[in-house]
């Protein structure tokens, strides 16, 4: 249910409030362009400055106009656990296929204190996958500690952005064969595919939902020299969308590619540099996008 080009969907602001036109809008055209489905609410979407009402109303709007044609994986992840349950009816109640969950980040919980918080959210009844970040929790899901939740009903797989490939492997030999591995890093995606992975929540699929999706596509069916082609075509864009805080560069990025897209942040995101722009311009034109 959960494979291919996954977009972590930026949330669109206008004066400083969700623009609903807008993100229906982005929703449609990700499943027209082949995205295989959708991420809301998570850290490409601002989700940490989202009050719970926008949260549940953003989530309610991507399953709305999903429509059952694509799975919406709502990002529900938070430090405090009787939160992070919260956000997960809160979730399922408008309907997600599945909640999204990092680690306690700040808190810096041993392992035990990693397990008995995400196998609180599992035990909701909706299927969950785990967000390994270390670069944004602090934490780590230990290869073990992930093994043990993979034994629970409803953990049904990972977003690794850890950075360690070799990770793929452990966790297959640990977590089994049919335990869902998505890459969280657009330009490891190629490797992380070949090691055993099944797709990418990806940051680049906002702007180029297309590409991505036949990137995706071409690992599934083994055609490894086409990937390599589409992965050459999008690197520049997976650096680029990093060469300042995101989600900046890719919202920068998406008022380049489709007319009217607000590129608004929420503090404390501020636009991304001069440099910045300038690399995310570059990279478009290297994909074929403007």
């Amino acid at each position: 249910m959960f494979f291919g080009s996954i977009p972590a969907l930026v949330t669109p602001f206008a004066a400083g409030r969700v623009d609903e036109a807008i993100f229906r809008e982005s929703v449609a055209w990700q499943i027209d362009q082949g995205s295989n489905g959708l991420v809301p609410c998570g850290t490409t979407g601002e989700g940490a400055t989202l009050s719970d009402e926008e949260h549940r109303r953003v989530i309610e709007i991507a399953v709305e106009v999903a429509a059952g044609r694509v799975p919406v994986i709502a990002g529900c992840g938070s430090n405090d656990t009787a939160h992070a349950i919260a956000l997960t009816k809160a979730a399922k109640e408008a309907g997600a296929d599945a909640a999204l969950h990092v680690p306690p980040y700040y808190n810096r919980p041993n392992q035990d204190g990693i397990y008995g918080h995400l196998a609180a959210v599992a035990d909701l009844g909706i299927p969950i996958i785990l967000y390994n970040v270390p670069s944004r929790t602090i934490t780590d899901i230990a290869v073990a500690t992930m093994a043990k939740l993979s034994r629970l009903a409803n953990v049904v797989g990972v977003k690794d952005a850890t950075g360690a490939l070799a990770r793929v492997s452990a966790q297959r030999q640990q977590c089994g064969a049919d335990f869902i591995q998505l890459s969280g890093n657009d330009d490891m995606a190629l490797g992380f595919n070949a090691m055993g992975g099944v797709g990418c929540i990806s940051v680049t699929a906002n702007v180029a939902p297309n590409l991505c999706s036949e990137f995706q596509k071409a690992t599934r069916e083994g055609r490894w020299d086409q990937a390599l082609e589409l992965q050459d075509r999008l690197y520049p864009l997976h650096a680029a969308l990093f060469s300042d805080a995101s989600p900046g560069p890719v919202k920068y990025a998406l008022s380049r590619v489709k007319s009217g897209f607000p590129a608004e942040l929420r503090p404390p995101m501020t636009e991304p540099s001069d440099a910045s722009r300038r690399a995310v311009d570059s990279a478009l034109a290297h994909a074929g996008l403007i």
